[in-house]
């Protein structure tokens, strides 16, 4: 699957959410209208409930299209607890 790159305020969060559910394989498991902005991506009141598998197949995918990486666990626990903190992130690196 292709993503489009962009760092446009709501397009980059829309790209993030379709490649988190298609990464993690969770397309048919994931009610979009309950995927927010802030839902958390991991643990039991998640709607997603991504695990540490699905953490690392999404950072893989990051790099590949986003060109940024989340080096180790810490990296992952603090900048993707949900698709806002995510962006944020994304959008720093690239210096926007």
């Amino acid at each position: 699957m292709s993503y489009t790159f962009t760092l446009a305020e709501h397009e980059l969060e829309v790209e993030l959410k379709k490649l988190i559910v298609q990464e993690a394989d969770k397309a048919d498991d994931v009610d979009m209208d309950d995927f927010t902005d802030d839902a958390l991506l991991f643990g039991d009141d998640s709607p997603v409930g991504l695990d540490s598998l699905d953490a690392l197949q999404i950072s893989v995918a990051l790099q590949q299209y986003f060109q940024v990486r989340l080096q180790g666990d810490r990296m992952v626990r603090k900048h993707m607890m949900c698709v806002r903190d995510l962006a944020a992130f994304i959008r720093a690196e690239h210096g926007a």
